[in-house]
């Protein structure tokens, strides 16, 4: 079973999570999909991008599969991770990526979210960044770009507290850049799409790489880089990582102890 599923007609691309029983966690045979999906959409000139999980799904994406997440000792987000990579195949494609979004969005899924450039929700929509929950290190470079998101204070909050930020909230706050009806968000997010469509491809391409680049322009000295490695690594490296990890898998609360 494909685990996501394309179409595309009036120059709009829509990319649809399709893998239910697993609350469309970010695996990396799904993330490789996306990545695929999104090369084809490049090569067919996508004027736009839908990003979305079916019609009616609860959840919107689960975040990374834990099951795939590596023993103490190992980065659970080097560079090349599949997800780092699909993140950036959404931040720089050339149109502009919609994030549809009816449900809840968990843990690095927040992340992906962030990664397109207009998210619609409905009322069921929220957002949970769990990392702390499971004792896992994020990277550097995804807290930053989920800084630039959500703002220092409420970045902050979420990542400590690990609850849901419902849609009332996160639309105040620029996350979501619309919030409707849930019988409305298909066709609302359809006619912006072809409102995109209708404009110039070359401009608004220029443009959200112009974005992208100023967005991104927070140099870091080597030591500081360093600096922040070393933190991650003092979290995967840790009993704790291990603990949340088997924790999440057995359905139990952690124990985490601070080592």
């Amino acid at each position: 079973m494909s685990l996501i599923l394309t179409d595309f007609g009036e120059m709009i691309g829509t990319i649809t999570f399709n893998n239910h029983e697993k609350r469309n966690c970010l695996s990396a045979a799904l993330l490789k999909e996306l990545i695929a999906a999104l090369k084809d959409m490049r090569e067919q000139k996508a004027r736009v991008i839908i990003l979305r999980a079916a019609a009616g799904a609860k959840v919107w994406s689960a975040g990374l599969d834990v099951n795939e997440l590596p023993n103490p000792g190992r980065d659970p987000f080097p560079y090349d991770d599949p997800f780092d990579q699909a993140g950036r195949c959404i931040q720089r494609f050339p149109a502009p990526v919609i994030a549809m979004i009816g449900g809840s969005v968990w843990g690095a899924a927040c992340d992906l979210a962030l990664s397109c450039d207009i998210l619609i929700g409905t009322p069921r929509t929220t957002f949970a960044m769990t990392p702390a929950k499971i004792g896992i290190p994020y990277s550097s470079s995804g807290l930053l770009h989920f800084l630039c998101g959500v703002g220092l204070n409420l970045a902050k909050e979420m990542l400590f507290t690990a609850q849901p930020v419902g849609a009332a909230r996160a639309e105040k706050l620029g996350i979501l850049n619309h919030l409707v009806p849930a019988g409305e968000l298909e066709a609302f997010t359809r006619a912006m799409a072809r409102q995109i469509a209708a404009n110039s491809p070359l401009s608004i391409g220029v443009l959200k790489e112009q974005l992208r680049i100023l967005a991104n322009s927070h140099p870091l000295s080597p030591e500081t880089f360093e600096r922040l490695q070393g933190l991650r690594r003092r979290v995967y490296d840790s009993q704790d990582y291990l603990e949340g990890k088997n924790a999440f898998l057995e359905k139990r609360p952690p124990a985490f102890q601070g080592a």
